[in-house]
Protein backbone atom coordinates (compact mmCIF):
# COMPACT_ATOMS: atom_id res chain seq x y z
CA UNK A 1 0.00 0.00 0.00
CA UNK A 2 1.16 3.73 -0.61
CA UNK A 3 2.26 5.59 2.72
CA UNK A 4 0.06 8.72 1.18
CA UNK A 5 -3.26 6.79 1.68
CA UNK A 6 -1.92 6.10 5.14
CA UNK A 7 -3.33 7.93 8.10
CA UNK A 8 0.30 8.56 9.75
CA UNK A 9 -0.86 9.19 13.72
CA UNK A 10 -2.07 5.09 13.72
CA UNK A 11 1.61 4.71 12.83
CA UNK A 12 2.44 6.01 16.08
CA UNK A 13 -0.02 4.16 18.05
CA UNK A 14 1.14 1.07 16.57
CA UNK A 15 4.46 2.21 17.58
CA UNK A 16 3.32 3.12 21.85
CA UNK A 17 1.63 -0.35 21.44
CA UNK A 18 4.40 -2.09 20.55
CA UNK A 19 6.56 -0.26 22.64
CA UNK A 20 4.33 -0.65 26.10
CA UNK A 21 3.02 -4.42 24.94
CA UNK A 22 -0.74 -3.28 26.49
CA UNK A 23 -3.37 -1.10 24.88
CA UNK A 24 -4.29 0.16 28.57
CA UNK A 25 -0.22 1.92 29.14
CA UNK A 26 -0.09 2.89 25.40
CA UNK A 27 -3.58 4.91 25.69
CA UNK A 28 -2.29 6.46 29.24
CA UNK A 29 1.40 7.58 26.97
CA UNK A 30 -0.75 9.31 24.05
CA UNK A 31 -3.25 10.75 26.40
CA UNK A 32 -6.49 9.31 25.09
CA UNK A 33 -8.96 6.42 25.73
CA UNK A 34 -7.95 2.56 25.23
CA UNK A 35 -11.01 2.54 22.99
CA UNK A 36 -9.28 5.05 20.40
CA UNK A 37 -6.06 2.82 20.68
CA UNK A 38 -8.46 0.02 19.98
CA UNK A 39 -10.30 1.86 16.60
CA UNK A 40 -6.67 2.80 15.28
CA UNK A 41 -5.36 -0.81 16.17
CA UNK A 42 -8.57 -1.58 13.85
CA UNK A 43 -8.36 0.74 11.16
CA UNK A 44 -4.52 -0.46 10.86
CA UNK A 45 -5.19 -3.89 11.42
CA UNK A 46 -7.95 -3.11 7.91
CA UNK A 47 -5.15 -1.30 6.01
CA UNK A 48 -2.02 -3.57 5.93
CA UNK A 49 -4.16 -6.86 6.27
CA UNK A 50 -2.75 -8.18 9.13
CA UNK A 51 -3.99 -8.55 12.57
CA UNK A 52 -0.57 -7.07 14.07
CA UNK A 53 -1.12 -7.77 17.84
CA UNK A 54 -2.80 -10.65 19.84
CA UNK A 55 -3.72 -11.28 23.57
CA UNK A 56 -2.12 -13.09 25.78
CA UNK A 57 -2.83 -13.13 29.55
CA UNK A 58 -3.00 -9.17 30.87
CA UNK A 59 -0.96 -8.06 27.97
CA UNK A 60 -0.35 -8.61 24.04
CA UNK A 61 2.31 -9.74 21.68
CA UNK A 62 3.11 -8.87 18.14
CA UNK A 63 2.09 -10.64 15.06
CA UNK A 64 5.63 -11.55 12.48
CA UNK A 65 4.37 -8.72 10.68
CA UNK A 66 4.17 -5.81 13.66
CA UNK A 67 7.74 -7.59 14.56
CA UNK A 68 8.93 -6.61 11.46
CA UNK A 69 7.41 -3.28 11.37
CA UNK A 70 8.77 -2.08 14.88
CA UNK A 71 12.39 -1.59 14.48
CA UNK A 72 11.65 1.18 11.63
CA UNK A 73 8.97 3.23 13.12
CA UNK A 74 11.21 3.17 15.90
CA UNK A 75 13.61 4.53 14.01
CA UNK A 76 11.72 6.73 11.72
CA UNK A 77 9.66 8.11 14.79
CA UNK A 78 12.70 8.90 16.92
CA UNK A 79 14.24 10.58 13.95
CA UNK A 80 11.60 12.98 13.49
CA UNK A 81 11.06 13.34 17.31
CA UNK A 82 14.66 14.43 17.18
CA UNK A 83 14.47 16.94 14.17
CA UNK A 84 11.27 18.40 15.97
CA UNK A 85 13.33 18.81 19.43
CA UNK A 86 16.20 20.40 18.05
CA UNK A 87 18.26 22.65 20.29
CA UNK A 88 19.68 26.08 19.48
CA UNK A 89 21.63 26.94 16.82
CA UNK A 90 25.43 25.45 17.06
CA UNK A 91 26.94 27.12 14.27
CA UNK A 92 29.95 24.93 15.32
CA UNK A 93 28.77 21.59 14.55
CA UNK A 94 26.19 23.05 12.02
CA UNK A 95 26.99 20.52 8.72
CA UNK A 96 24.83 22.68 6.52
CA UNK A 97 26.07 23.47 2.62
CA UNK A 98 25.37 26.93 1.92
CA UNK A 99 24.55 28.75 -1.85
CA UNK A 100 25.72 31.88 -2.13
CA UNK A 101 25.32 34.24 -4.88
CA UNK A 102 28.09 36.85 -5.52
CA UNK A 103 29.06 39.13 -7.82
CA UNK A 104 31.63 38.49 -9.86
CA UNK A 105 33.39 41.89 -8.96
CA UNK A 106 32.92 40.75 -5.26
CA UNK A 107 33.82 37.11 -5.72
CA UNK A 108 37.97 38.03 -5.70
CA UNK A 109 37.85 40.99 -3.30
CA UNK A 110 35.34 39.58 -0.56
CA UNK A 111 35.48 35.47 -0.99
CA UNK A 112 38.62 34.66 0.96
CA UNK A 113 37.54 36.86 4.04
CA UNK A 114 33.90 35.07 3.56
CA UNK A 115 35.68 31.17 3.44
CA UNK A 116 38.13 32.29 6.17
CA UNK A 117 35.44 34.00 8.14
CA UNK A 118 33.43 30.31 7.71
CA UNK A 119 36.18 27.94 8.68
CA UNK A 120 36.23 29.76 11.98
CA UNK A 121 32.93 30.00 12.77
CA UNK A 122 31.38 26.92 10.85
CA UNK A 123 33.81 24.56 10.52
CA UNK A 124 31.77 21.79 9.67
CA UNK A 125 29.91 23.50 6.59
CA UNK A 126 30.27 23.94 3.33
CA UNK A 127 29.69 26.93 0.56
CA UNK A 128 28.53 26.49 -2.74
CA UNK A 129 29.15 30.03 -5.07
CA UNK A 130 27.48 31.30 -7.77
CA UNK A 131 27.74 34.46 -9.87
CA UNK A 132 24.91 36.33 -10.36
CA UNK A 133 24.06 35.06 -14.15
CA UNK A 134 23.73 31.85 -12.50
CA UNK A 135 21.04 33.03 -10.28
CA UNK A 136 19.26 35.03 -12.91
CA UNK A 137 19.23 31.55 -15.08
CA UNK A 138 18.38 30.00 -11.54
CA UNK A 139 14.91 32.34 -11.51
CA UNK A 140 14.95 34.40 -8.29
CA UNK A 141 15.92 33.93 -4.65
CA UNK A 142 12.34 32.34 -4.03
CA UNK A 143 12.65 29.47 -6.46
CA UNK A 144 15.92 28.54 -6.37
CA UNK A 145 18.54 27.05 -3.35
CA UNK A 146 20.57 30.37 -2.90
CA UNK A 147 20.34 31.55 1.02
CA UNK A 148 22.16 34.93 0.34
CA UNK A 149 23.01 36.91 -2.46
CA UNK A 150 25.44 39.58 -2.25
CA UNK A 151 25.17 42.06 -4.80
CA UNK A 152 23.22 45.07 -6.13
CA UNK A 153 19.99 44.97 -4.16
CA UNK A 154 16.82 42.42 -5.32
CA UNK A 155 13.41 43.32 -5.39
CA UNK A 156 10.16 41.07 -5.41
CA UNK A 157 7.70 39.48 -3.18
CA UNK A 158 9.34 38.17 -0.13
CA UNK A 159 12.89 39.58 -0.39
CA UNK A 160 14.45 40.62 2.47
CA UNK A 161 17.65 43.30 2.02
CA UNK A 162 20.42 44.90 4.30
CA UNK A 163 22.48 47.59 2.92
CA UNK A 164 26.56 46.85 3.46
CA UNK A 165 28.19 49.50 1.70
CA UNK A 166 28.65 51.73 -1.08
CA UNK A 167 31.28 50.50 -3.39
CA UNK A 168 33.29 53.46 -5.14
CA UNK A 169 34.39 52.82 -9.08
CA UNK A 170 36.97 53.80 -10.80
CA UNK A 171 37.70 54.37 -14.36
CA UNK A 172 40.41 52.28 -16.22
CA UNK A 173 42.36 51.57 -19.07
CA UNK A 174 45.38 49.84 -20.68
CA UNK A 175 48.59 50.71 -18.86
CA UNK A 176 50.76 51.90 -21.53
CA UNK A 177 53.13 53.80 -19.21
CA UNK A 178 54.54 53.51 -15.53
CA UNK A 179 52.12 55.51 -14.28
CA UNK A 180 49.34 54.00 -11.80
CA UNK A 181 47.70 57.20 -12.91
CA UNK A 182 46.67 58.77 -15.89
CA UNK A 183 45.00 62.20 -15.80
CA UNK A 184 42.78 63.48 -18.74
CA UNK A 185 40.83 67.04 -19.78
CA UNK A 186 36.98 67.13 -19.79
CA UNK A 187 37.35 66.97 -23.55
CA UNK A 188 39.72 64.07 -23.53
CA UNK A 189 37.22 62.24 -21.21
CA UNK A 190 34.07 62.72 -23.60
CA UNK A 191 36.21 61.13 -26.12
CA UNK A 192 37.06 58.06 -24.71
CA UNK A 193 34.62 54.75 -25.87
CA UNK A 194 33.69 52.60 -23.00
CA UNK A 195 32.72 49.01 -22.30
CA UNK A 196 29.28 48.91 -19.97
CA UNK A 197 28.94 46.43 -17.45
CA UNK A 198 25.14 45.46 -18.24
CA UNK A 199 24.16 44.18 -14.63
CA UNK A 200 20.44 41.77 -14.28
CA UNK A 201 19.17 42.50 -17.78
CA UNK A 202 15.84 42.98 -18.09
CA UNK A 203 15.27 43.49 -14.10
CA UNK A 204 14.97 46.96 -14.13
CA UNK A 205 18.47 47.66 -12.62
CA UNK A 206 19.60 51.56 -13.24
CA UNK A 207 23.13 51.91 -14.42
CA UNK A 208 24.87 54.27 -11.85
CA UNK A 209 27.60 54.68 -14.24
CA UNK A 210 25.20 56.07 -17.35
CA UNK A 211 23.41 58.18 -14.89
CA UNK A 212 26.43 59.46 -12.87
CA UNK A 213 27.91 60.69 -16.63
CA UNK A 214 24.03 61.84 -17.51
CA UNK A 215 24.20 64.15 -14.35
CA UNK A 216 27.54 65.50 -15.36
CA UNK A 217 26.73 66.78 -18.84
CA UNK A 218 29.29 64.31 -20.64
CA UNK A 219 27.77 61.76 -23.27
CA UNK A 220 29.34 58.27 -22.51
CA UNK A 221 30.13 56.18 -25.95
CA UNK A 222 29.58 52.69 -25.38
CA UNK A 223 31.44 50.52 -27.83
CA UNK A 224 30.80 47.24 -26.47
CA UNK A 225 28.23 45.86 -23.44
CA UNK A 226 29.51 42.82 -21.44
CA UNK A 227 27.73 40.70 -18.43
CA UNK A 228 30.81 40.78 -15.81
CA UNK A 229 33.14 43.69 -14.37
CA UNK A 230 35.93 41.01 -15.12
CA UNK A 231 34.93 40.64 -18.72
CA UNK A 232 34.85 44.19 -19.16
CA UNK A 233 38.74 44.69 -17.41
CA UNK A 234 39.57 41.80 -19.65
CA UNK A 235 38.94 43.42 -22.61
CA UNK A 236 40.23 46.66 -21.68
CA UNK A 237 43.48 45.21 -20.71
CA UNK A 238 44.00 44.39 -24.42
CA UNK A 239 42.22 47.63 -26.56
CA UNK A 240 42.37 51.05 -26.43
CA UNK A 241 38.69 50.96 -24.75
CA UNK A 242 37.85 51.70 -21.00
CA UNK A 243 35.48 50.84 -18.37
CA UNK A 244 34.50 51.33 -14.95
CA UNK A 245 35.27 49.10 -11.81
CA UNK A 246 34.40 48.82 -8.42
CA UNK A 247 37.45 50.08 -6.49
CA UNK A 248 38.27 46.84 -4.45
CA UNK A 249 38.40 44.29 -7.47
CA UNK A 250 40.84 47.10 -8.91
CA UNK A 251 43.15 47.38 -6.00
CA UNK A 252 43.05 43.32 -5.65
CA UNK A 253 43.45 42.84 -9.28
CA UNK A 254 44.05 45.95 -11.54
CA UNK A 255 48.32 45.21 -11.67
CA UNK A 256 48.08 41.77 -12.34
CA UNK A 257 45.95 42.91 -15.49
CA UNK A 258 48.13 45.97 -16.58
CA UNK A 259 45.37 48.43 -15.55
CA UNK A 260 45.72 52.27 -14.29
CA UNK A 261 43.40 54.60 -12.79
CA UNK A 262 42.25 57.48 -14.90
CA UNK A 263 41.71 60.63 -13.37
CA UNK A 264 40.13 64.30 -14.26
CA UNK A 265 36.56 65.16 -14.48
CA UNK A 266 35.18 61.66 -14.11
CA UNK A 267 31.99 61.61 -12.45
CA UNK A 268 31.88 60.65 -9.08
CA UNK A 269 29.46 57.48 -8.34
CA UNK A 270 28.92 54.13 -6.48
CA UNK A 271 27.16 50.74 -6.31
CA UNK A 272 25.24 50.33 -3.46
CA UNK A 273 26.11 46.69 -2.20
CA UNK A 274 23.50 44.60 0.14
CA UNK A 275 22.42 41.37 1.30
CA UNK A 276 19.71 40.13 -0.10
CA UNK A 277 17.47 36.92 0.97
CA UNK A 278 14.26 35.45 0.64
CA UNK A 279 11.56 35.29 2.83
CA UNK A 280 11.80 31.53 3.17
CA UNK A 281 14.87 31.45 5.08
CA UNK A 282 14.56 34.43 6.91
CA UNK A 283 14.00 33.04 10.25
CA UNK A 284 16.02 30.25 10.13
CA UNK A 285 18.74 30.51 12.56
CA UNK A 286 21.30 28.48 10.66
CA UNK A 287 20.75 31.18 7.45
CA UNK A 288 20.76 34.11 10.18
CA UNK A 289 24.13 32.84 11.46
CA UNK A 290 25.30 32.51 7.69
CA UNK A 291 24.14 36.11 7.29
CA UNK A 292 25.96 37.58 9.87
CA UNK A 293 29.28 35.64 9.50
CA UNK A 294 29.19 37.28 5.99
CA UNK A 295 28.23 40.47 6.60
CA UNK A 296 30.90 40.77 9.63
CA UNK A 297 33.65 39.79 6.54
CA UNK A 298 32.69 42.04 4.12
CA UNK A 299 32.21 44.84 5.84
CA UNK A 300 35.60 43.97 7.83
CA UNK A 301 37.37 43.45 4.30
CA UNK A 302 35.82 46.92 3.24
CA UNK A 303 37.07 48.79 7.17
CA UNK A 304 33.34 49.27 8.40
Amino acid sequence: MSLSSLDLNLLLVLDTVLRERSVAKAAQRLHVTPSAVSNSLAKLRAALGDPLVTRRGRGIVPTPRAAELAPALKRALTELDNALAQGPFDAASCSRTFTLALADALQIAWLPGIASALSKKMPQARLRVIGIDSLLSLGDLASSDVDLHVGVRASGPGIHAEALYDEPTLLVMRRNRREATVKMSRQQLAELRHVAVELAPGRGFRDPVAAAYTRAGIERQVAMTVPSFGAAAAVVATTPLVTTLPRSLFVVQGARWGLCAVKGPVPDHTIAIALCWHERTHADPASVAFRGLVAAAIRAGAGL
